[in-house]
């Protein structure tokens, strides 16, 4: 990618691999998460999947802040492999699949996102369309 701050659809190439950042969930906010949104949810399950959505959310939407994105077509394919225990560090990752052309000043970019326990365990995992701008 050149520059970080502004990337096109012509800075990801299909392949490409972005790191998101990473997070925890603390033990607080599992709980109050759970009591206000998932009620008679076992904090010692670990973090609830809405919860899990919400991190990755996080994390992608800090990382395109800067992004000449226009729009989120899709969130497909949710995939959710385990409930992380309070604390544990959720790295994210997003991997561009593919890319499709719209016209002279746009394109799609079709890519997937996975969280990732500390050992490197598939949290969770989704594909999104997102339309970007061209150069």
């Amino acid at each position: 990618m050149t520059e970080p701050l502004h990337v096109h659809y012509e800075d990801l190439s299909t392949g490409e691999v972005i790191p998101l950042g990473a997070c925890a969930a603390d033990a607080d906010m599992v709980s109050a998460f759970a009591e206000r949104f998932v009620p008679g949810w076992d904090v010692e399950a670990g973090a609830p999947d809405a919860l899990v959505y919400v991190l990755w959310s996080r994390l992608f939407g800090d990382k395109a802040r800067g992004w000449a994105q226009s729009k989120i077509l899709a969130v497909d394919g949710l995939r959710f492999m385990r409930n992380p225990p309070t604390g544990e560090l959720l790295r994210g990752r997003m991997t561009v699949m593919g890319k499709d052309p719209v016209g002279d000043d746009k394109g799609i970019v079709i890519a997937q996102h996975d969280l990732l326990d500390e050992g490197g365990r598939l949290v969770f995992s989704c594909l999104t369309r997102t339309v970007f701008a061209r150069r």
